[in-house]
């Protein structure tokens, strides 16, 4: 799961515009606050390990009858509940929050959540900062871990805590060697061998395709140039986007040999033959296909014509 944003510095007609942080220019030391509203999106990986949308809400604080962002967070995490049954939620540090632990217990869910550094956990029956926790120790762990487009080796150690929401124990992972301090990873799920950490830890960096799923969707859709006005018509129109990068999974689970994927790839022409995320492609090869469209597909399908119907005349004696 992860928010963003959608920004429209210049809008003064638009439904119930918000103020948001602009991601885009916003720095670790500096907030660029711009009008625009908040997207609450959840995506499910594929076999293949791409990102395909299963909630995706635009959302302002300056809605009637509007609460708080973590009621859309919870929406989202229930029809994720409902949809799978049972799924492992992967969040950064914004969802640092007693209530998300609360919920992701109540509906018997499992989680990765990175902790801020204000985070305290009971450890030996007292209450600690994640940060001593993560000072005292050093990674015993190695592991090749994907992180922001390029391959590290990070250094794992894991120590039971328990969470200050529930009382209930967890396990604080801690990574070292990629950011410039060590990452503090709360998780619920079992660990028995460091292959447990090993994995936690990449299931956590796999986070990184949901960043580069928020990107394609506003590069290649322009998601942040809509039009309308109306509240209800921007969440429609992001539907239909949604819908669009549903596709785009859909080619990419598609065998190499799949003829429509072979004639997507070679119209797209790619320099690389592998990538690790292949949506741009896909919608490049698709768009270069449909450019010769120039009156529409309507005319691509030929129309059936309806069986003759003799006229039949019923005779009563």
């Amino acid at each position: 799961m992860d928010e963003s944003d959608v920004v429209k510095p210049d809008g003064k007609q638009f439904e119930s515009l918000g103020i948001v942080r602009d991601g885009s220019e916003s720095t670790q030391t500096k907030n660029v606050y711009k009008k625009g509203y908040h997207v609450t999106e959840a995506c499910a990986l594929t076999a293949h390990k791409h990102p395909i949308s299963v909630f995706s809400r635009i959302h302002s604080s300056a809605e009637k009858d509007y609460k708080s962002v973590n009621t859309i967070t919870f929406d989202a995490v229930k029809q994720a509940a409902a949809l799978f049954g049972k799924a492992t939620f992967v969040m950064d540090r914004g969802y640092d929050d007693n209530k998300i632990f609360l919920i992701l217990d109540h509906l018997k869910q499992d989680y990765v959540i990175r902790l801020t550094s204000k985070r305290k956990l009971l450890y030996h029956n007292k209450w600690t900062k994640a940060t001593e926790l993560r000072n005292r120790r050093k990674g015993k762990i190695k592991a090749d871990v994907f992180y922001k487009g390029k391959e590290h080796t990070a250094y794992l150690s894991h120590v039971k805590v328990q969470i200050t929401a529930s009382r209930k124990n967890i396990y604080l992972i801690l990574v070292y060697g990629i950011t410039e301090h060590p990452m503090m990873l709360a998780t619920n799920k079992e660990i028995r061998s460091k292959e447990d950490v090993i994995r936690i830890a990449r299931t956590y960096f796999s986070r990184w395709r949901i960043e580069e799923y928020f990107r394609c969707k506003k590069q290649i859709y322009q998601f942040e140039n809509f039009r309308v006005r109306k509240l209800e018509a921007i969440n429609a129109l992001n539907f239909y986007i949604t819908l669009a990068m549903a596709f785009l999974a859909q080619e990419e689970l598609s065998p190499e040999t799949n003829a429509l994927k072979v004639s997507i790839i070679q119209e797209a022409d790619p320099i690389k033959d592998k990538v690790s995320f292949c949506y741009y492609r896909l919608a490049k090869g698709i768009s270069g296909i449909l450019s010769y469209a120039k009156e529409g597909i309507r005319l691509w399908y030929r129309t059936k014509r309806p069986a003759y119907r003799q006229l039949c005349l019923k005779l009563t004696v």
